[in-house]
């Protein structure tokens, strides 16, 4: 097995299919899934992850294709044994290393997940190679992954973190970031995790992991959310690899065009269909789908609300697409959960804005700090002068 050949292995694809199927609301999409996923189990012999989606209910249960593929998996097994019982009785370490790799990686692709760990941490002892034991500790967080196993996941991004201090090369190091970045994603933290595709943007290659357009679309999500203005166009808007890669994703392109140009009623319906098209329908999204609507809605009230003291209820409905009523009752909600520092006065229908007092105090510091500085100018110019 070559040291640095990355095997895609499991298929993180298939769980994606296997989480659709069991979305009513995603009934539109569930004839599609439902070919690929069995495509893919058949592909690589899944015997016992087809046990699993079957049991599941997500497919139904062809005994003469379990049987089959649990024929494949056995003739498979009995070759793969006869290559490690000669390895150990006559080749050296290194051969003994590569045919216990080839086991595990062939109970990590059928999805036979407690058999996979195990003898992956076996091929782990037994493998001297720096880059390859790093490969192995990585192909354990993606049998994490596969499973949603964020115990297994953090234990060896933690381990892979280990052995990269210890001399990763570059391509390692930055697929760990990928691997970091999306570990990251699945537990809410948009912030650290888009840092980390940014860093990786330009230098992807964990195809294994993670396709490059669905990389790239992550990248725009998380960075949309926790960029500043001008670093959602420096970093996102204006980067190359993102201007690339657009075309192919129209809906990302209206929400950071829209958010960045101020046009809200446009932003609003863009983060409406992203939530359909994106959000809900991701197995690692889903679960974060009302959080990050919430959280855009906020970061747009917000970005307008700082360009003004004062404005109207009417207009900023009118700014966001909206009714009166929809903007007052939100906007209520934001501000009595101190997310958005304003007062509504419903009377006179305005929008009056409130700096934090974190900010009156930096302002006043700022202040009081120029009145001294040019108090000490005023002192050194009369004795210059």
């Amino acid at each position: 097995m070559a040291e640095d050949k990355v095997l895609p292995y499991p298929n993180l694809i298939l769980p994606q299919e296997h989480f659709t199927l069991l979305q009513p609301a995603l009934s539109h999409l569930h004839e599609h899934s439902r070919h690929a996923l069995l495509a893919g189990i058949e592909a690589d012999q899944m015997a016992p992850y087809y046990r699993l989606v079957a049991a599941a209910s997500a497919l139904p249960l062809d005994q003469s294709l379990l049987e089959k593929m649990e024929k494949q998996n056995q003739e498979e097994f009995e070759k793969l044994d006869k290559k490690l019982k000669d390895a150990e009785e006559t080749e050296g370490e290194s051969d003994i290393a590569d045919a216990l790799r080839a086991k595990a990686y062939y109970l990590t692709r059928i999805g036979e997940k407690d058999k996979a760990v195990d003898a992956q941490k076996l091929a782990l002892e037994k493998t001297p190679g720096l880059g390859s034991r790093i490969d192995i500790v990585l192909t354990l967080v993606r049998i994490g992954f596969f499973f949603g196993d964020n115990q297994l996941i953090s234990d060896n991004l933690a381990k892979a973190e280990e052995l990269i201090d210890q001399g990763g090369d570059w391509d390692r190091r930055n697929r760990l970031k990928v691997y970091r970045g999306l570990h990251l994603l699945s537990i809410r933290q948009f912030k650290p995790a888009g840092l980390l595709f940014i860093d990786a943007l330009s230098t992807f290659t964990a195809t294994e992991l993670i396709s490059y357009n669905d990389f790239v679309a992550l990248t725009v999500i998380a960075g949309t959310l926790t960029l500043s203005r001008v670093d959602l166009k420096k970093k996102i808007i204006a980067a190359s690899e993102v201007i690339q890669t657009l075309p192919d994703l129209p809906i990302l392109a209206d929400l950071t065009k829209n958010l960045y140009e101020c046009h809200y009623d446009k932003f609003f319906v863009a983060l409406a269909t992203l939530e359909q098209t994106h959000l809900l329908p991701s197995r690692l999204l889903a679960p974060h789908a009302r959080y990050y609507v919430r959280e855009m809605r906020i970061l747009a009230y917000t970005q307008l609300l700082q360009s003004y003291q004062s404005l109207t209820l009417e207009s900023l409905a009118g700014a966001f697409g909206v009714t009166v009523d929809f903007v007052d009752i939100e906007l209520s909600r934001f501000i009595a959960s101190g997310r958005l520092h304003a007062t509504i006065d419903r009377v006179h229908g305005i929008v009056e804005t409130n700096r934090p007092a974190l900010k009156n105090a930096q302002t006043e510091t700022v202040v009081r700090k120029g009145d001294i500085l040019l108090n000490s100018v005023q002192r050194l110019s009369k004795v210059l002068y």
